[in-house]
């Protein structure tokens, strides 16, 4: 495979990515960082700092606009619930074990 074909074929993924996520809000960010390690803020992230390295200047809630299909705050409103305490506790182990 090309370069070229390689860039293509891994920003189709990343689109299906969001895809799936936006599919699926209700899936909740915690759940995601308790079972794999990063959410949909982890991928705003990922997002600005690769705008960043190709010279494009994009503040976090911008790169959080593209990742969520909307302003998080709208996002938050509507999809977003409030932690349970076994959603808590299982964020705060994975942290102290370095996750």
């Amino acid at each position: 495979m090309d370069d070229q074909t390689k860039i293509a074929v891994e920003a189709q993924a990343f689109r299906r990515l969001l895809q799936h996520l936006d599919d699926n809000k209700a899936v909740q960010n915690i759940d995601l960082m308790n079972l794999a390690g990063f959410c949909r803020n982890c991928l705003s992230k990922w997002y600005r700092a690769a705008a960043e390295e190709h010279g494009h200047e994009i503040d976090y809630d911008a790169a959080r606009k593209e990742i969520y299909g909307m302003p998080y705050a709208d996002w938050k409103n509507l999809y977003q619930g409030e932690a349970s305490d076994a959603q808590k506790a299982a964020f705060a182990e994975s942290a102290e074990k370095g996750g």
